[in-house]
């Protein structure tokens, strides 16, 4: 009987679940759509907003392990990194990262209390890496097009990829492992993400890949929409397990309650943040 009801409540909370991320979805993609369309800065406002909240969640999470982040710094860092490589199209990214890294050291001098001082230091500096960094690929996959002499539209077409393979492996690995998942994937990871869903995970982004090729993605051959299909579901899970990896650590379940149904920015795009850089350097030193 206990295991009948445990059953019923576990389908109940995935119907709930999945009702709130559609509806969630239904106001957040068509936005999506058309800032992507749009570009300019109209998108880079919206990746800076991704970052911001993203920034905040992940020193929220290292504040509860007792580690204290410069917020303020680390998110100014984050977004003058974004803007950096909007008008460069990260040209001496490099260079800045060095800077921001001076500056947060030169802060910690500044701190009363001494102590935990590589903590402090090395949480604000990976934060603008973690995610600033991987996220302002984003910008870049848009901005990619005045760099190769292509028409500025196809940037919202190399986007438009991303978020496909990404999020149509993410979603059917979710799906996949509630309604099949029997064996754990990383249990001292995530005990909810199973071999099973790993798989189904895999197998719809190269569906999602391959109808992209087909459909507006036909500046790719077929077998690189099979190879970046490969890449967003191998990599994408690995963001997916890195960002579990920390919330674990941490001890809280979602970064936050931002995205109903979705938990937080990062929760989001997670994935997002390993594939899109790798998907930029494919399309920058294999397609064009």
């Amino acid at each position: 009987m206990s295991s009948f009801k445990s059953g019923t409540n576990r389908k109940i909370g995935f119907h709930s679940s999945v009702l709130l991320r559609l509806l969630a979805s239904i106001v957040f993609l068509p936005c999506l759509f058309i800032i992507t369309k749009k570009g300019g800065y109209h998108f880079l406002a919206l990746v800076d907003i991704v970052i911001v909240i993203g920034m905040w969640e992940f020193y929220s999470m290292m504040e509860a392990k007792g580690i204290r982040p410069y917020k303020g710094i680390g998110i100014f860092c984050a977004l003058a990194l974004s803007w950096y490589m909007f008008f460069r199209n990260g040209m001496y990214a490099n260079l800045f990262l060095t800077l921001a890294l001076l500056a947060i050291m030169c802060m910690e001098l500044t701190r009363k209390d001494g102590k935990k001082a590589v903590y402090h230091i090395s949480t604000t500096i990976f934060g603008v890496i973690y995610v600033a960094f991987l996220a302002s690929h984003l910008v870049m996959l848009r901005e990619f097009p005045t760099s190769v002499n292509l028409s500025y539209s196809y940037g919202s077409l190399f986007v438009f990829l991303a978020f496909v393979v990404t999020w149509s492996g993410d979603t059917s690995a979710y799906i996949v492992g509630m309604f099949a998942g029997k064996r754990p994937l990383l249990p001292r990871v995530s005990e909810k993400k199973t071999i099973e869903g790993a798989m189904g995970g895999i197998f719809f982004s190269l569906v999602g890949a391959i109808v992209s090729r087909y459909t507006f993605a036909s500046f790719l051959e077929t077998w690189q929409a099979i190879a970046i299909g490969l890449i967003a579901a191998i990599v994408g899970q690995l963001g997916d397990l890195v960002e579990s990896m920390i919330k674990r650590d941490a001890e809280i379940k979602d970064a936050s309650a931002t995205i109903p149904g979705h938990g937080g920015v990062l929760d989001r795009f997670d994935s997002l943040l390993f594939t899109a850089p790798l998907i930029y350097y494919f399309l920058k030193f294999v397609v064009f």
